[in-house]
């Protein structure tokens, strides 16, 4: 009894090193990237429940060197849009495989890709991004976001096609640097 007691405590004693320290999240990221490697979780593409509802371009973001970001300036583009926060291990899983899709189709005309933290702070989601190698767009939603962007989880994606209608919608993460998830976004 009295070993099983210093082996519970032993284990409780590493996860709140982990939590305390703040590399909980970290590691949880890397293994859910791990995961998403396997190719075990692609993004499931089909036309969202969300028939007749166009995209509310109303809004602006801030990006990570202050400038202010408007989101009409999106219009008439397809454009992929990633919710996240620092804080979320499946949001940092994620992000290498939306690196290196973007990396594939940066070039694309009326092509753009909107990654949008939503830490309370604005300097958290910088510091979160500083260092990275991550190449995509990426901004804090320092003004709120309006009800098309409103999610119950996070990370969260969704796709806009040029008519301003989402035509991709998913919660959760995903690994979206596939073949046919790469022909979809460029067939919008």
């Amino acid at each position: 009894m009295k070993q099983e007691l210093k082996s519970w405590g032993l284990i409780l004693a590493f996860f709140a090193f982990l939590y305390f320290t703040g590399l909980l999240p970290v590691i949880q990221g890397g293994l859910q990237s791990v995961l998403l490697s396997t190719g075990l979780m692609k993004p499931k593409i089909e036309v969202p429940d969300l028939t007749n509802q166009k995209f509310d371009y109303r809004g602006q973001f801030k990006d990570f060197e202050g400038n202010i970001i408007d989101l009409q300036d999106y219009r008439g583009k397809t454009v992929f849009i990633n919710l996240w926060a620092s804080w979320c291990g499946p949001c940092r899983a994620e992000m290498p495989h939306i690196s290196e899709l973007y990396k594939s189709v940066k070039d694309t005309p009326d092509l753009e890709f909107l990654m949008i933290g939503l830490d309370n702070d604005f300097n958290k989601s910088k510091k979160f991004m500083e260092g990275k190698s991550w190449e995509f767009p990426s901004v804090h939603a320092s003004f709120g976001i309006n009800q098309s962007l409103q999610s119950e989880s996070i990370p969260t994606t969704m796709v806009v096609n040029k008519e301003g209608k989402i035509v991709f919608y998913q919660q959760g993460m995903s690994n979206f640097n596939t073949v046919e998830f790469r022909d979809f976004l460029l067939s919008q």
